[in-house]
């Protein structure tokens, strides 16, 4: 009997072990400020995603020529996706998504996605090859509107290093071209550096 309380006891606190253990383990989730400045390290994050989007829109809504451009009409855009001329992996996918969902926020442009162009053409042909769609409710071809305008951009980067310090300076440039001239009618650049410093626990 006594021998059983003890192979009991034991039980109990080897449960009550790893009931402690997996307590311990346990991450804890939590929200956070998105628009919070991101300090974790040196390289392109949230912060200058936003930083860069929200300047190059501002600049570009605040044109005079843009103004014009579009005071009796909302010009159709296209968005080439930012050419990414760093050695970091960078989603400038997401930096343009930005730029063009404030963009279109303003309510002075229409964007058309050319990432998408695959996905509307096997919609079409479907529409009016497949016998299962009433042809009275198919899109026919030829009705996609063009754009006039093209936006495009560059980011790249110079990074420095030493025993003691890391430094690297991101330039980040915008253009918008008339498809139809070639004209470039907007350009702007906004620049970012960022420093790390050696602490005395190192990096």
């Amino acid at each position: 009997m006594k021998l059983l309380s003890v192979k009991s006891a034991a039980a109990v606190a080897m449960t009550s072990a790893l009931l402690l253990s997996g307590c311990a383990n346990k991450a804890v989730v939590s929200y956070g400020d998105a628009q919070a400045v991101e300090t974790t390290d040196i390289n392109f994050g949230s912060t200058d995603l936003q930083k860069v989007a929200s300047q190059m829109t501002d600049s570009l809504l605040a044109s005079p020529v843009v103004g014009t451009m579009t005071a009796n009409t909302r010009p159709i855009v296209f968005v080439e996706r930012i050419k990414n001329k760093t050695s970091e992996h960078i989603d400038t996918e997401s930096i343009t998504d930005s730029i063009s969902t404030q963009l279109l926020r303003s309510g002075k442009f229409r964007f058309v996605d050319m990432t998408r162009v695959e996905a509307v053409r096997e919609q079409l042909n479907f529409q009016n090859v497949d016998p299962l769609v009433n042809p009275n409710t198919a899109i026919a071809f030829g009705q996609q509107v063009g754009a006039q305008y093209m936006l495009y951009g560059n980011l790249s980067s110079i990074v420095k290093s030493n025993a003691d310090k890391a430094d690297v300076y991101y330039k980040f440039t915008m253009r918008l071209m008339d498809l139809k001239s070639g004209l470039v009618e907007w350009a702007d650049e906004t620049e970012i550096r960022k420093t790390r410093e050696k602490s005395t626990f190192g990096w």
